[in-house]
């Protein structure tokens, strides 16, 4: 994942509140859904070039009949174990309290880079308030503003001085596949089946990111490199939130990939940490490829998959345009359409189209069928397309009211796109410019 900062503090401190202001929109990576764990929240930010990830945990709290609190808490231990550098969030109104301390006896094991950022520093009489929190003894201290911003400027200069501004990847310029998706769908099972006996033709090369293991596969006309993040419950401790593990794990691995694979169990179906993933693979603008492991589980009659495929689609809406191979990986059935489709997606995603190509096509059909009118009658006119120099498919239309353009015309140039060029499993990007 490159350069990780987590934000960790007991509850209401402002610790969101910051997490919003450094990332830039009030959105998380991955959204609250039903069934997970509450109070988690990856995004990402920059500061004077540097790019970093940034955890929001939730509140750390010792003890009380809170049930979430040993959750939490459990966040909080794997954050700290994942970042780089830690922000240790105080109140100082609240002043130093009990509390603060736990989080601060918990921390030191670690031996983290740490800040100790005083929040609700509001205006320059409650600087000297702040000092107490030396008291702690976990590092500089840094009084800030989360709502206003003031101070977070200063922190953030001495932040990414810890940080590489661009991570080094030895690693060959080959497709980058991530195998993803929940604890026992049969991530570490695709792997050791794809290697098999051809263990002898397969390069271990030392991961660029913390334990993901990086393996070149170089056989049957396939090179790349899988990034494996299989058997990483046995790394986690007992008392560590194996969920949230997992979680950190695979967008780690996911944001250094080209493609990803996401591991389904056809026992279970799709559920909510499947969407979670999906969307991690969606907002980093990676390809994917689902695959519905032990398919020979499932009883079925000769309409099964096509409805198991109708249902998977239509929770992954409104990304659903995405290749789904059923496979069982004990039995070996599709193994190789599944490189077969990651190799096609790669291509999918490193397409460039003409502009000349891309206006024959695109400009008839919104001739045929233009946006609508804006709110003050006036007609809204696109005069070129062209796509942008992006590691992913991204595409500018230019207009003459590129603000009034619907959300439901973006999808439907979205389809217009999809129809004609083949970018099944290639999450697709497009920006309206004023022309």
């Amino acid at each position: 994942m490159g350069n990780i900062v987590a934000i960790i503090g007991r509850p209401n401190v402002g610790k969101s509140t910051f997490f919003n202001r450094m990332v830039g929109y009030r959105e998380a990576i991955v959204e609250e859904t039903s069934g997970v764990t509450r109070d988690r929240h990856y995004g990402k930010s920059d500061w004077n070039g540097v790019e970093f990830t940034v955890i929001d945990t939730g509140g750390f709290v010792e003890g009380g009949d809170d049930a979430f609190e040993a959750e939490i808490r459990k966040q909080v231990v794997v954050a700290a174990n994942e970042a780089d550098v830690v922000l240790f969030m105080v109140d100082v109104k609240d002043g130093l309290t009990g509390f603060d301390k736990d989080v601060a006896n918990h921390l030191r094991p670690y031996n983290k880079k740490c800040y100790v950022v005083a929040n609700k520093v509001d205006n320059n009489r409650l600087i000297p308030a702040a000092q107490e929190f030396y008291a702690l003894g976990m590092g500089d201290l840094f009084p800030i503003s989360a709502v206003n911003g003031s101070g977070t400027g200063d922190l953030l200069d001495e932040v990414v001085t810890n940080f590489d501004e661009k991570e080094v990847d030895d690693s060959p310029d080959i497709p980058h596949v991530a195998v993803v998706g929940r604890p026992n769908a049969g991530k570490s099972s695709l792997i050791n089946a794809l290697l098999g006996n051809e263990r002898n033709i397969v390069t271990d090369v030392a991961g660029t990111t913390r334990d993901t293991i990086n393996t070149r596969y170089n056989a049957f006309g396939f090179d790349l490199m899988l990034l494996d993040t299989a058997g990483l419950r046995k790394k986690a401790k007992v008392k560590e939130s194996i969920e949230f593990y997992s979680t950190m794990r695979a967008i780690k691995a996911i944001e250094k990939s080209d493609v990803c694979v996401l591991m389904l169990d056809a026992t279970q179906g799709i559920e909510s940490q499947d969407l979670n993933i999906l969307n991690v693979i969606h907002k980093n603008h990676k390809g994917v490829v689902v695959v519905v492991n032990k398919w020979d589980l499932v009883d079925k009659d000769t309409h099964t998959a096509k409805e198991y495929s109708k249902h998977i689609s239509e929770r992954l809406q409104p990304f659903k345009d995405v290749p789904i191979i059923f496979t069982s990986v004990m039995t070996k059935q599709r193994i190789f359409k599944v490189l077969e489709s990651v190799k096609e997606v790669y291509e999918s995603r490193s397409l460039r189209i003409s502009t000349k190509k891309l206006n024959d096509y695109i400009l008839p059909v919104i001739e045929n069928r233009p946006p609508s009118v804006t709110s003050r009658g006036k007609y809204v006119k696109i005069k070129y397309v062209t796509q942008l120099k992006t590691a992913f498919p991204a595409f500018a239309f230019f207009c003459n009211y590129p603000k009034e353009i619907k959300t439901e015309y973006k999808r439907f140039l979205e389809n217009q796109l999809r129809k004609k060029y083949n970018f099944t499993g290639v999450p697709l990007e497009i920006f309206f410019r004023e022309k």
